[in-house]
């Protein structure tokens, strides 16, 4: 990033920013899939994987149990596209925040 020129430096910020996803569709969390067997004992699940695959979501928060919720099948294609918004946003503010650091060293205005 050292090599590059301001003008290259203000380019790439604005091209990162207008990549960014829309805000409204972010979700932050992982989602993970589930089997779990239903407790009748003469259920296929007694002796299988268990119902499922089941779709959840699980958002950590500092000083709190993670948070689980289940995700409809009907809505598992939506929130996955939401979660990969937000780890997309992460990685552009990231880039956005190399830049301005860049910006900074040089003492140049952000």
């Amino acid at each position: 990033m050292k090599d590059l020129t301001l003008a290259e430096l203000k380019r790439n910020r604005k091209k990162l920013l207008r990549n960014l996803p829309a805000l409204d569709s972010v979700l932050r969390g992982s989602l993970i899939e589930r089997y779990k067997r239903c407790g009748n004992p003469n259920c296929k699940c007694a002796q299988g994987p268990g119902h499922g695959p089941k779709t959840y979501i699980t958002v950590s928060y500092p000083g709190r149990s993670p948070q689980v919720d289940y995700v409809p099948q009907a809505s598992c294609d939506q929130v996955s596209q939401c979660v990969a918004s937000y780890a997309q946003i992460r990685e552009i503010l990231e880039a956005v925040s190399e830049i301005n650091h860049e910006l900074l060293r040089r003492r140049e205005p952000l």
